[in-house]
């Protein structure tokens, strides 16, 4: 199999986790596909919903003592928790990620699913986790994490893309630069000289910020209006560019 790494899924924290997931759901007229009962293992629940091809999940713990929780209590609620990467092999990946000094933190194994998680320490700002499902060779295709039909829930109505993750950091080109050693990606630079990390299907974007975190996400909607009249409706704080919710700014674009 030929070497890709693409974009699959991004994940938020948030407690509780209504209203926020029916809330970003009404907002982006987005449907929720899946409800993970794995995730319970580790004093979780979820809801998982397509943008597109690229999924979008918001956890929230159910008992004291989580990872999540921790993280909550840690940033005080703001940044996203995960990102989430598709590949060919996770675990040459994550022994390259070992090489760099990134240690494993977890391994999932749930045929034909495979994931390896990196240490939220060592990748700095979320965690990284990189996995395959084997046969799924359409993007389309299985992917046991959002459920045996996620693809029937994609709306593209409202919602068509997400195209760009923000990461902010005090030394922005340093933290671009150890995301690309650990992704084996070249670091570029942006239209306004930010650092960035191109896929196929994203460009993660690295800004200057007080501390390390995942901070935005930009969508790419039908109608920005549209989308900011539906977030004022459900009381959630509107920004100039958009709204935030569960931690991060979603930054509208068409």
């Amino acid at each position: 199999m030929a070497p890709f790494l693409r974009l699959r899924q991004i994940c938020l924290v948030t407690e509780p986790i209504e209203p926020a997931a029916s809330q970003l759901a009404a907002i982006l007229g987005l449907n929720i596909c899946y409800r993970d009962p794995h995730v319970g293992k580790y004093g979780l629940e979820n809801v998982l919903l397509p943008v597109d091809t690229t999924l979008l999940e918001i956890v929230a713990p159910t008992q004291p003592g989580t990872a999540a929780g921790r993280f909550l209590d840690k940033t005080g609620g703001r940044g996203g928790y995960m990102a989430i990467f598709c590949c060919d092999d996770p675990d040459a990946r994550g022994r390259h990620a070992a090489s760099l000094g990134v240690r494993t933190a977890n391994v999932i194994d749930h045929a034909p699913y495979h994931g390896v998680q990196l240490h939220p320490r060592d990748c700095r700002a979320a965690f990284i986790e990189l996995n395959h499902t084997e046969g799924s060779d359409n993007i389309r295709g299985p992917y046991p994490p959002a459920g045996a039909d996620w693809d029937k829930a994609i709306r593209t109505d409202t919602t068509q893309a997400l195209t760009a993750v923000e990461m902010q950091s005090p030394d922005p080109a340093d933290l671009a630069a150890h995301w690309g050693r650990i992704l084996d990606l070249p670091v570029s630079t942006g239209a306004d000289d930010a650092p960035e990390l191109k896929l196929p299907n994203a460009t993660f974007r690295f800004v200057q910020g007080v501390s390390e975190a995942m901070t935005a996400l930009t969508l790419e909607v039908a109608d920005v209006a549209k989308v900011r009249d539906a977030a004022k409706a459900q009381g959630v704080t509107s920004t100039d560019d958009g709204f935030n919710l569960a931690g991060v700014e979603f930054k509208l674009t068409t």
